[in-house]
């Protein structure tokens, strides 16, 4: 560990003066941890972080503003009633900016959920039917609401509100805690799960659970579908990547590799998650107050979620149950699948609960990441990875270029997804999903959008080293899952995420089936 530390320490060194292109092994947090996989309202799935792309910010035009998402809850089944899958009240949950370098948040979000039941003796948590409801046929009683078409209707039973606080701090210490209301007074309502066409609009619902405020913020909250992708049934098989046109398992073909389809089974499809999006001002987020150029050292933020609950819970059965003392972090979330596919289980814990200030002590992880010589072992010699210490790999955990501009203060070993707030947004038609790699400046690892293949780029990047000149080569720079794109498509403005499955009509694709890409 203080060897590689001290190779760590002198490798920042040389970063200030010279600064790489890399980036690392990460992709979603989906059960990455013990302790979120028994507690999975608190479980971070994915983050992402990006200058809002739509059409009022495209590539050319002054960046305006910035978009954070971050999905708990994995994994959820849409179809899964009676009681649907809402925030967790007893769960404070966070969005942290670092905007000057010490990996310490200076601006933090905060999100808390309140739940009621509105029809308490209805054996289900959303019932609706047509636009008048169900009558009784002898005493033509109301027997069923409405279909549910806003947040008022009685048939939404479980209805969830939410309050948005920002902390402005100085040294870690605070210094200003106001709260962000809706213009007209009213409460923000999370978006429900989609349940289905008799019993809800929920495209009706998504649109009023958008709120814009007059400051420029906009935020949301609900149950929209998971925004990742990925063939997890064949990572999780021991790197078992299906074979596809190349012959040769998780090797694309350049056909494959260009195509806008899956050749394998996105194992999270038909999948729901519950996201919170943020959207905000640059100038609300940046260590000056103003929209600093691409080249500015001001520009880069270090951005990270986080899931934490009380001290103490007693429980009081029947009764709610009852928390109190100071808040302590179950999970935490920066650059994707860190935590899954690079820290050691026994540590993964420690990883969840701690600071990314305090990250130099996974320095052995970050510089020789034990997957990346599971997968070249596998792949019996054909494969050639980089040796540790991985140091292409720096940049990832530290404040350096191709995000940060030249000059950029370094900062301490953090991981936080980076994000350069002067790089314009890039037009969907014109964006790729290798992001930086490609040639598309704006996209992960400078933050992450959601429609980002970040798993073809780790595979790439992480295990194949492709950034360094002599292992950008076939097999290394064609690695990938077969999986290219979501199962659903993508709104382009605010929140960006996908609708949720219908819960009666949801499918999860599986290999073998019509869009489930080959079994070999």
């Amino acid at each position: 560990m203080k060897r590689l530390n001290g190779i760590l320490r002198g490798a920042l060194a040389m970063l200030v003066a010279a600064p790489l292109l890399a980036t690392s092994l990460q992709a979603a947090n989906h059960r990455e941890a013990p302790i979120t996989a028994l507690d999975h309202k608190a479980d971070i799935t994915d983050v992402y972080a990006f200058v809002s792309y739509d059409e009022n910010q495209q590539s050319g035009e002054t960046p305006e503003k910035v978009t954070m998402i971050f999905g708990v809850d994995p994994l959820a089944e849409p179809a899964n009633g009676p009681t649907i899958f809402p925030f967790d009240p007893e769960i404070l949950y966070e969005i942290n900016i670092d905007n000057n370098f010490d990996a310490r948040a200076d601006i933090i979000y905060q999100f808390r959920f309140k739940t009621e039941f509105q029809l308490p003796s209805v054996y289900t948590a959303l019932a609706g039917v047509g636009p008048d409801g169900a009558f009784d046929p002898i005493t033509g009683d109301l027997r069923v609401p409405p279909q549910i078409t806003s947040f008022d209707n009685p048939g939404l039973n479980q209805r969830q509100t939410f309050t948005v606080h920002r902390v402005d701090l100085r040294n870690g210490k605070k210094i200003r805690r106001r709260q962000l209301r809706n213009d007209d007074g009213s409460p923000f309502f999370a978006l429900p799960v989609n349940a289905g066409p008799r019993t809800m609009d929920y495209e009706a619902l998504f649109s009023q659970a958008t709120y814009a405020m007059n400051n420029g913020v906009s935020v949301f909250a609900g149950t929209t579908d998971d925004a990742f992708w990925i063939d997890l049934g064949a990572a999780f098989d021991t790197a078992n990547f299906r074979t596809l046109g190349s012959g040769i398992p998780g090797v694309l073909t350049a056909a494959e590799d260009t195509a806008d389809q899956n050749f394998a089974s996105d194992t999270v499809s038909g999948y729901a998650v519950n996201h919170i999006a943020i959207e905000v001002p640059i100038e609300q987020l940046t260590r000056t107050g103003a929209v600093e150029p691409a080249d500015s050292p001001s520009a880069t933020l270090g951005i990270w979620a986080s899931t934490s609950r009380q001290t103490f819970t007693i429980r009081r059965s029947p009764k709610p149950s009852n928390s109190f003392g100071d808040w302590r972090q179950v999970q935490r979330m920066g650059n994707p699948l860190i935590n899954e596919l690079i820290i050691g289980i026994g540590s993964k814990d420690r990883f969840s609960m701690d600071q990314p200030k305090n990250d130099e002590q996974f320095a052995d992880f970050f510089l020789d990441p034990p997957i990346v010589e599971i997968v070249e072992a596998l792949y019996g010699g054909a494969l050639e990875v980089p040796a540790a210490p991985r140091t292409d790999l720096l940049p990832l955990v530290t404040y350096a270029a191709p995000i940060a501009a030249e000059g950029t203060p370094a900062g301490p070993i953090a991981d936080m997804l980076r994000l350069n707030t002067g790089v314009s947004a890039t037009p969907v038609g014109q964006a790729s999903r290798l992001g930086l790699i490609a040639g598309d400046a704006a996209g992960f690892p400078n933050g992450r959008r959601v429609f980002d293949d970040v798993t073809d780029v780790v595979l790439r990047v992480g295990v194949g080293g492709v950034l360094i000149p002599d292992f950008n080569r076939f097999p290394n720079n064609s690695l990938g899952d077969g999986v290219n794109v979501n199962d659903a498509p993508y709104r382009e403005a605010f929140p960006y995420v996908a609708s949720s499955p219908d819960g009666r009509n949801r499918r999860h694709l599986d290999p073998g089936e019509p869009g489930g890409g080959p079994v070999e």
